[in-house]
């Protein structure tokens, strides 16, 4: 890649990181890109060579988002070679995942969703991609006769509306309030797992029991 171009996808990244920082600390709409290009060291020419407005940023950020998530929850499927292990791997890659990036976390669980119906809509999309890995590893589930027949659109959907509502009041909480993601994950991944007659095990991270032995719950 020419020396040129490597540099502008760092001032891009630079931009990016700043912006969101911006959104997160000040909300979408109060931000303008005088204080993102101060906050990234650009000066506002340069901003505008990168993005034309803020809300070009915006659903950059959304994507950047996605691509993060993506890369991580495609890995840990592929890794797990039990379906519901994948749909479970996915589920906590998800969980853990958005709340290392705080500022992230907020501009997709919050910023995008008030930003207006464009971004709600891209933001919308994203949970579909992911909602859609879920439900390809619950049909394989149905397909080996680990779980009974369900209609996984919903199923996968109802898991990513749990995990957003959970980041969300996550990254609106203030720092005395929030309580640690590793806290909730037990909770939800019982009860999401159940939720399609999955029983997990106790106190595993990944196994799933499956009650009498043959692929179904008793």
């Amino acid at each position: 890649m020419p020396v040129q171009q490597t540099r502008a996808r760092d001032r891009q990244r630079k931009i990016l990181s700043a912006a969101a920082s911006v959104f997160a600390t000040h909300g979408f709409r109060e931000s303008g890109m005088d204080e993102i290009a101060q906050a990234s060291g650009t000066s506002k020419g340069g901003l505008y060579f990168h993005f034309p407005g803020k809300d070009a940023i915006l659903l950059a950020l959304l994507d950047q988002t996605a691509a993060l998530l993506r890369s991580k929850v495609e890995k840990a499927i592929a890794a797990e070679a039990d379906p519901v292990a994948a749909a479970e791997a996915a589920l906590r890659i998800l969980l853990r995942t958005l709340p290392k990036h705080h500022a992230l976390a907020r501009v997709f669980a919050i910023e995008a969703m008030g930003a207006g119906s464009r971004f709600n809509a891209r933001a919308l999309e994203i949970q579909d991609e992911f909602a859609n890995l879920i439900r390809l590893q619950l049909d394989a589930a149905i397909t080996q006769g680990v779980i009974a027949p369900i209609d996984t659109t919903v199923a996968a959907q109802a898991w990513i509306g749990v995990l957003h509502g959970v980041i969300t009041r996550w990254v609106a909480a203030s720092g005395q309030e929030r309580r640690s993601i590793d806290a909730t994950y037990e909770t939800i991944r019982i009860m999401l797992l159940r939720s399609v007659a999955a029983a997990p095990l106790a106190g595993t991270d990944t196994d799933v029991g499956r009650g009498n032995g043959n692929g179904r719950r008793s």
